[in-house]
């Protein structure tokens, strides 16, 4: 047996393939196939559209697959949420859909576009805002290149983005967010009540949300004398309290500790000024908490 996984193609592509690759999958595209190689003999992958994804893991043919909460939601499609991972194209973060108009236009807020019209590849969710906000306007479906499009082709749109310098660059500001998004694993109905393949994913589930827990984390570990770990011990913080091993010489103990990657530049050498020996730093794949 075994799970067929859709692998988001496009913008998520190289995120996704990076992330397997920190959670111990290494997994091999070609650019003349939509079906990569995995070193997992129990894991068939296929390249998806992320739009798509949701419909095809509804349909059945595929077991799991990443995408946005965004493409499930435009989809309405009927899938199980089996883990928030927090990654995109850019960033670890979320991403957003937003309203924006041109910078120059008096538009505040949706209300404003009653009667106007709104360009986007996200027409259902967008239609949906709107009926909710009690707005009627055009929305149009757009093929890409929609930053630009506004005020000629069209009175605002709504985009996604994760920093928003897009938007700028193209003299564009943002009045509202429609939605919050963030990568998905989502599981078929079916495939999630098989309890082979339900296990399986649960597996994969921990593994990607522990190579997400150590993206800029770093462990250290070092010696010090039982008389100086006080000391070491106010200097570092800890995700929780840093494992003390005793060792072979009974007056000094080895500290192993997990750090923000960013912070070690300045506790390694406040631990040597206190007493710290042997100080390793090294690098995390995967934290399981």
């Amino acid at each position: 047996m075994k799970l067929k996984l859709g692998i988001p193609k496009g913008s998520l592509e190289n995120a996704t393939i990076d992330l397997f690759r920190r959670a111990g999958f290494n997994i091999t595209t070609s650019s003349r196939s939509y079906f990569p190689a995995i070193d997992d003999p129990e894991i068939e992958c296929m390249m998806i559209r992320a739009q798509e994804m949701a419909r095809y893991v509804e349909d059945g043919v595929l077991d799991a697959g990443l995408t946005g909460r965004d493409w499930i939601e435009e989809s309405e499609a009927k899938v199980h949420a089996v883990a928030d991972l927090i990654y995109a194209k850019q960033s670890f973060g979320k991403v957003r859909w937003v309203l924006a108009v041109p910078e120059s236009s008096d538009f505040q807020t949706v209300k404003d576009l009653e009667g106007k019209i709104i360009a986007t590849e996200l027409v259902a969710t967008t239609k949906r805002y709107l009926a909710a906000n009690g707005v009627k306007a055009k929305v149009e479906f757009s093929w890409g290149a929609t930053e630009v499009k506004p005020p000629v082709l069209a009175d605002a749109i709504v985009e996604v983005t994760e920093t928003g310098s897009s938007l700028r660059a193209n003299k564009l500001r943002i009045i509202e967010t429609v939605l919050e998004s963030n990568t998905q694993l989502i599981a078929n109905l079916g495939a999630w009540s098989d309890s082979w393949k339900r296990r399986k994913m649960e597996d994969v589930r921990m593994l990607l949300e522990g190579a997400i827990n150590a993206l800029g984390k770093v462990g250290l570990m070092l010696n010090v004398r039982r008389d100086c770990l006080s000391a070491i011990l106010n200097i570092l913080p800890a995700l929780k309290n840093p494992t003390i091993s005793t060792l072979s010489d009974d007056a000094w103990v080895a500290v192993h500790t997990i750090l923000d990657e960013l912070t070690v530049r300045n506790i390694i050498p406040r631990l040597k000024e206190a007493g710290g020996q042997g100080i390793v730093e090294y690098p995390l794949n995967k934290i399981v908490m």
